[in-house]
């Protein structure tokens, strides 16, 4: 059989990756996507001076100020919205402030998102913004879109 060198080299070659792909899956944490494209921590994070930081760029970044007459009540009631976003993490609450991550499923990138009762001008601030990346495609608008829809239904 001219062919059967071939198949077993090829049989050994399978084996080997599946091995190699076996032990490379095993050793790695548990998340929620294949690849992992989380970015450094953006500096302009937090309330500074009032506010959530503008967009430097809509491309990967979306800010909405929404009227409301309770800003700290509307923060509250968003956090079961906001839970039931795909590849959400709470990262930080507190003082009408509120830091979460969503996590894109297959590739991993990381999005900020920041909620701010600003209850001195009668606003709830939100902002979602990509760490990574030019163009988010959408994503963080259409993120604070289902905010605001669930505000509005609230």
């Amino acid at each position: 059989m001219p062919f059967a060198p071939i198949r077993a080299s090829l049989s050994r070659g399978c084996a080997a990756l599946l091995l190699l792909l076996t032990l490379f899956f095993a050793v790695q944490p548990v998340r929620a996507s294949l690849f992992q494209f989380e970015g450094p921590l953006p500096a302009d994070l937090g309330v500074r001076n009032g506010a959530l930081a503008a967009c430097t760029s809509t491309a990967h970044c979306s800010r909405r100020d929404w009227a409301t007459a309770d800003p700290t009540a509307a923060l509250a009631a968003l956090l079961p919205s906001v839970l039931r976003l795909d590849g959400i993490a709470i990262v930080e609450t507190g003082n009408g402030y509120l830091h979460a991550t969503a996590t894109s499923r297959l590739f991993g990138f990381v999005d900020d998102l920041e909620l701010f009762a600003d209850s001195a001008h009668q606003t709830l601030q939100a902002r979602s913004a990509s760490r990574l990346g030019d163009s988010d495609l959408g994503v963080n608008a259409k993120r604070l879109d289902t905010l605001q829809q669930a505000l509005t239904a609230s």
